[in-house]
């Protein structure tokens, strides 16, 4: 079945899903964007993506052309045409055409489009053995010259982490902030434990309020669980029991090295392996 994209105001061919060389999307990266899961045909925490979309397109001003409910509808459109059972949902929105100039406000007719489809990010071999990560050099954007809050379509900062990950022939790297505090992986947000205790970086450290962070969050409390966010740094990554990371994407996933030091005792950990199978019945409405 040909893939169907939503764009602007209805659904198109894969093929005439085209936006201009104009729109200051691509020219400069101005634009926010949500990447949501979809469960059973459920969208995943739905309210949480859009309110998270819409404080963040009004932090850059960015007027966004459909109201949630109408979004809502066009996401459900778009899920439904290709026919997506357990997928992934991209939804974006650009600042529109305009100018080869920097000037936002001449660009007057914001874009939108929703991509709908499957998504494996990583092997599920990599979920049963645990992941190995390193320390990227490239360091997180201070968040007064932008704030980690915004899901701005400029990922360059975390492109340039995830470079390194690959040139070291792993698929992720944590990235530290300027003050060398862990912020977060390039894609995903950042947990350790340590004797019984969840450890999460603070929002203010440099890391995305990722939504897959605060239902893990949720979950580990409701499993009597102590979550502390604190700064950590990275001899904490180095000794700590447990690490693990969690995203849209990915989920929840254990990391087993880091720099070349082993995590734990080089498996995912139990407390890892209960928060994800936790996450996998909360996700898909199974849970016990």
């Amino acid at each position: 079945m040909a893939l169907k994209i939503w764009l602007n105001d209805r659904l198109v061919e894969k093929a005439e899903a085209k936006i201009s060389v104009f729109d200051h999307g691509l020219l400069y990266g101005d634009g926010v964007f949500e990447g949501i899961r979809v469960y059973g045909g459920r969208v995943f925490e739905l309210k949480a993506h859009l309110r998270r979309l819409f404080e963040g397109a009004r932090a850059i001003r960015l007027p966004i052309p459909m109201t949630k409910e109408e979004i809502t509808d066009a996401l459900q459109v778009t899920v439904a045409a290709n026919e997506i059972d357990d997928g992934y949902i991209r939804l974006v929105v650009t600042r529109g055409v305009g100018t080869l100039g920097l000037n936002p406000f001449i660009c007057r007719d914001p874009g939108l489009f929703i991509i709908a489809d499957s998504i494996q990010l990583y092997p599920e071999e990599l979920y049963e053995a645990g992941m190995k990560v390193i320390s990227a050099t490239t360091v997180r954007n201070h968040p007064l010259a932008l704030s980690p809050q915004i899901k701005s379509l400029n990922y360059l900062n975390n492109i340039l982490a995830k470079i390194e990950a690959l040139d070291s022939d792993v698929p992720e790297a944590v990235m530290f902030n300027h003050e060398g505090y862990v912020a977060e992986a390039t894609g995903d947000n950042v947990f350790i434990v340590k004797n019984g205790i969840v450890h999460a970086p603070p929002v203010e450290a440099g890391s995305l309020e990722g939504i897959t962070r605060a239902v893990v969050m949720k979950l580990a409390d409701r499993e009597g669980l102590t979550v502390v966010e604190k700064n950590l740094t990275r001899h904490d990554l180095y000794v700590c029991d447990e690490f693990f990371l969690s995203g849209t994407a990915a989920e929840v996933i254990g990391i087993v090295e880091i720099d070349g030091r082993t995590v734990g005792d080089g498996k995912p950990g139990p407390i890892t392996c209960m928060l994800r199978e936790r996450f996998y019945e909360y996700a898909r409405g199974k849970e016990k």
